[in-house]
């Protein structure tokens, strides 16, 4: 096929609709494709009493710092989020009970059914697995930290102070699940608000309870249809937003809302600079045509 300006074009597009069309059937994939026996917890926020004990025991089993101020409710006092060093955090509803009860609820990464950062992830350090948890490859990693952009819950966070930084996140424990285990947090949970199993099994549970008690709970499961579905599962008696969990969640998963914009990153990435070394070549070998016709007419004129 001869080479010119036209074709080089025509190729860039139908690469760039691959792109596109590739990133929608991968993400399409990736939510039919999710375990039937994907793990979740389940968190009924009626039963949290505020212990933190979750926080310490996510601190040891991750080898992190201890949690700020056990044991002194004035840790409540502000919104604390997420760090390179803290996983996860527990907050004080800033509403009550009917009853007058304080209500809390711990959050950390929500490891979604279809996760947007392992979507936006160029290099795949970022991975779902079918188990459950959205897994962190440390060696692929690049620190462009697209996966804190498109994250609707803002959850992963950059070491800026490292000389190495990592993006850092919960794990959902995936090594102790690799053994049998439960997540750290749900096994020293004194009062039964976190309940770790099949995701499937923990939203019928989270309905009984809702149904069984009509009174005793908002009639939703916060990250059953969030970002796509989400992995923690929350019922509440006080609205999800007064537990510092985010409102207006697009119910579709971020992924697909987002294919298009997604795909034109590896697009960038990996056929622009082919595209420009191709046209390059193109002009530069179209420049020595050029002179040697030049040339030709030259010596002609010269006979």
């Amino acid at each position: 096929m001869k080479l010119n300006r036209r074709s080089l074009l025509k190729l860039a597009a139908a690469a760039g609709t691959a792109g596109v069309a590739g990133a929608a059937a991968t993400t399409r994939a990736s939510v039919l494709s999710a375990s039937k026996d994907a793990r979740g917890v389940l968190v009924d926020t009626t039963l949290c009493v505020g212990c933190r004990g979750c926080e310490a025991a996510c601190s040891e089993a991750n080898a992190l710092p201890d949690p700020e101020m056990p044991g002194d409710d004035a840790v409540f006092a502000a919104r604390r989020t997420t760090s390179p060093t803290v996983f996860t955090v527990v907050q004080k509803g800033t509403l009550k009970s009917a009853a007058g009860d304080d209500r809390y609820a711990k959050t950390q990464c929500m490891h979604c059914v279809a996760p947007a950062c392992a979507s936006g992830c160029v290099v795949k350090a970022l991975e779902k697995t079918p188990e459950g948890p959205v897994v962190y490859h440390t060696d692929r990693c690049l620190g462009c930290r697209y996966c804190m952009i498109v994250c609707p819950f803002g959850v992963p966070k950059y070491e800026y102070a490292s000389a190495a930084p990592l993006v850092k996140k919960c794990t959902f424990c995936a090594e102790r699940q690799k053994k049998g285990l439960a997540p750290a947090c749900t096994e020293v949970c004194p009062s039964g608000a976190l309940k770790f199993g099949r995701r499937a099994d923990l939203l019928e549970e989270a309905k009984t309870r809702i149904y069984t008690k009509p009174g005793a709970y908002v009639h939703k499961i916060y990250g059953e249809d969030e970002a796509g579905g989400t992995s923690w599962l929350y019922i509440s008696d006080v609205p999800f937003e007064s537990l510092a969990l985010p409102a207006g969640i697009e119910k579709k998963s971020y992924p697909e809302l987002a294919d298009g914009a997604l795909s034109a990153v590896p697009f960038v990435i990996t056929l622009w600079p082919p595209l420009l070394m191709g046209m390059y070549t193109f002009s530069k070998r179209r420049d020595e045509v050029a002179a040697q016709e030049g040339n030709g007419r030259q010596e002609e004129g010269h006979v």
